[in-house]
């Protein structure tokens, strides 16, 4: 996993509320094991019609918003099933940062290992941002890790809370699998002292 590091772009804004992860990544996408590929299908609900034609006015369509890396969403973002191939969608398509007032408790810890950062801020402060977001181009949000703020666009910085393990894994791309590979050595020790002390195992 790469190392999250300070996000400064144009933020898609998308005031609905219970966005699930359905609408996030459709269940037919869910075959796939491989995290990517996915970010074609981001929304794809809403992004195309029947015949797989985009939709003019979805806000990923946009040209605006076509590189986003930013979601401003409405509140209780990733609700539904706890399909990890939401976050897998939302990083394959580029999005580094989702701001909502509430998110899923399960979509949240997801995010954290698929190196996106998922912001609760308070409804009063996710409102300026939206308003902001709508400005398209002409708007730029910026989300600093390491002091925990997001910055409008006329400078005005809202400070947010995270868990400082999750923080540290993500300033250092660490998921899972990087936290284990931390202890290779301690592990090595292990299954040699194992062999030596229970060879029929």
């Amino acid at each position: 996993m790469e190392k999250f590091e300070n996000v400064s772009g144009v933020a898609a804004p998308m005031p609905l509320i219970n966005i699930d992860t359905d609408m996030i990544i459709p269940k037919q996408f869910l075959k796939t094991i491989k995290r990517s590929g996915l970010g074609a299908n981001l929304f794809d609900e809403m992004r195309y019609d029947d015949n797989g034609d985009e939709v003019a006015d979805f806000v990923l369509n946009q040209p605006a918003y076509r590189q986003a890396e930013i979601i401003v969403a409405g509140d209780n973002f990733g609700c539904g099933s706890s399909r990890e191939h939401a976050p897998w969608a939302l990083r394959d398509f580029g999005v580094q940062v989702v701001i909502s007032t509430s998110f899923a408790d399960i979509f949240y810890n997801n995010c954290f290992k698929n190196g996106i950062l998922p912001v609760v801020l308070p409804k009063e402060a996710v409102d300026v941002l939206m308003e902001d977001a709508q400005k398209g181009e002409n708007a730029r949000i910026a989300i600093d890790l390491e002091n925990q703020t997001v910055s409008a666009t006329d400078g005005t910085a809202f400070a947010f809370e995270v868990d400082a393990f999750k923080k540290h894994c993500l300033l250092n791309g660490l998921d899972d699998i990087g936290l284990t590979m931390q202890k290779v050595d301690a592990i090595d020790v292990f299954e040699k002292k194992y062999s030596e002390t229970m060879p029929w195992v």
